[in-house]
């Protein structure tokens, strides 16, 4: 090897091990992938929406230890290769850290390069199991998993309403079968199975098999696993079809975008979400959001996916604050391994160990009401 091979190949092993420490220049740049266009476009939209809001309220009063956060935005349309390429540009680009993914195959798609590349990935929107075991020291977890959310919702259908006849309507996909494992989970501590199971293929709205292979089980409920407009679709095909099923759905769906698709063939039903209502005003935390939200976005209304990529922003600054101002991206992941009991003003307080990377385990319940969401207080009054 020549001494002009041996000084690259040093200089380039320096540029390794320190990369990156401020991110860039006196800027924190944070790379999010999701969909901004296609069928799940408003869920990419939404999440950036909410931490744009917070990021740049912070920017406003001076960023954090003097540095700006900049969030940069690329569009994978909800497909696994263009997120993992998506994924590759920003690790070549040398972000500081990735914020805010959408979905759950393409975060898998991602997973393999943020596990070899050591960055930090925080506030993914996806409750899938696959992506918190095995463990990974570099991802971060805000909100409630979907095992958390089946849990709850078959709870409900068997405990409470005292169904037994449940079935599934899930997107064919990682997203899916992360939910659908999580109802089996559930139902089987009731010595119960789903009656049926349907399927369709994710970015499409190819229902019409699906619907077949569970109409003739007539269940009393129906879990549906998937985006807003083909559970809308298949909500208003059912409806037209006479089910007589109650529906539900997570909270990935995107609410509002979904009653809004739907119209008044929502009416009546149940998602259950994790965070707690944008209309929680008498809540600090979601007062601060809705005033930011009005500011940078006049024209937006509330909902519950920008609140939610709100909050996952909250909670990421303030581990970047306590990393220092000498950050590093290990600062950072000890840093919020620190976070205790950090009220945010939502009526819940997030913890994180070194063995726990998630802040939160709540689920609550919303059923449609004239086209909006709404807590359920008395289960009584949901229909069989």
């Amino acid at each position: 090897m020549n001494r002009r091979d041996a000084v690259k190949r040093i200089a380039a092993a320096s540029a390794a091990i320190s990369l990156p420490a401020l991110a860039q220049g006196s800027r924190i740049v944070l790379g999010q992938s999701a969909a901004f266009s296609g069928p799940a476009a408003q869920l990419g939209i939404q999440m950036n929406k909410g931490g744009r809001i917070y990021f740049d309220s912070l920017n406003a009063s001076g960023g954090i230890h003097g540095a700006q956060i900049e969030l940069r935005t690329l569009d994978d349309g909800y497909v696994p290769d263009r997120c993992k390429a998506t994924t590759e540009k920003f690790i070549k680009d040398d972000v500081f850290g990735l914020f805010g993914y959408v979905g759950t195959p393409t975060c898998l798609a991602a997973l393999p390069l943020v596990n070899e590349s050591k960055i930090p990935f925080f506030g993914p929107f996806t409750g899938a199991e696959a992506l918190r075991e095995p463990f990974s020291k570099s991802v971060f977890h805000v909100r409630a998993s979907y095992y958390d959310e089946a849990r709850a919702q078959v709870d409900i259908l068997v405990g409470t309403l005292g169904m037994k006849k449940v079935a599934v309507f899930y997107q064919e996909d990682a997203f899916g079968v992360a939910v659908l494992e999580g109802v089996k989970i559930a139902l089987k501590k009731h010595n119960l199975e789903p009656v049926a199971l349907g399927t369709y293929p994710r970015n499409t709205m190819d229902i019409a098999q699906g619907m077949e292979q569970i109409k003739p089980a007539q269940p009393e409920a129906v879990v549906m696993v998937g985006t807003y407009a083909p559970l809308a679709e298949f909500v208003k095909r059912a409806r037209a079809d006479k089910w007589k099923s109650q529906f539900l759905t997570v909270s990935f769906v995107g609410t509002e975008a979904f009653a809004k698709a739907a119209g008044k063939d929502g009416e009546g039903v149940i998602i259950t979400q994790v965070v707690p209502p944008p209309i929680r005003k008498d809540l600090p935390g979601v007062s601060r959001y809705v005033t930011a939200l009005k500011k940078y976005f006049p024209e937006a209304n509330p909902n519950f996916v920008s609140l939610e990529g709100f909050v996952d922003a909250m909670v990421l600054v303030e581990g970047l604050k306590q990393a220092g101002r000498e950050l590093s991206r290990e600062k950072l992941l000890t840093a919020i391994e620190g976070i205790r009991d950090l009220d945010l003003g939502i009526g819940m307080k997030a913890s994180y160990s070194a063995t726990r990377h998630h802040a939160f385990d709540a689920v609550y319940y919303t059923i449609l009401r004239d086209g909006e969401p709404t807590i359920v207080t008395d289960w009584k009054l949901v229909k069989k």
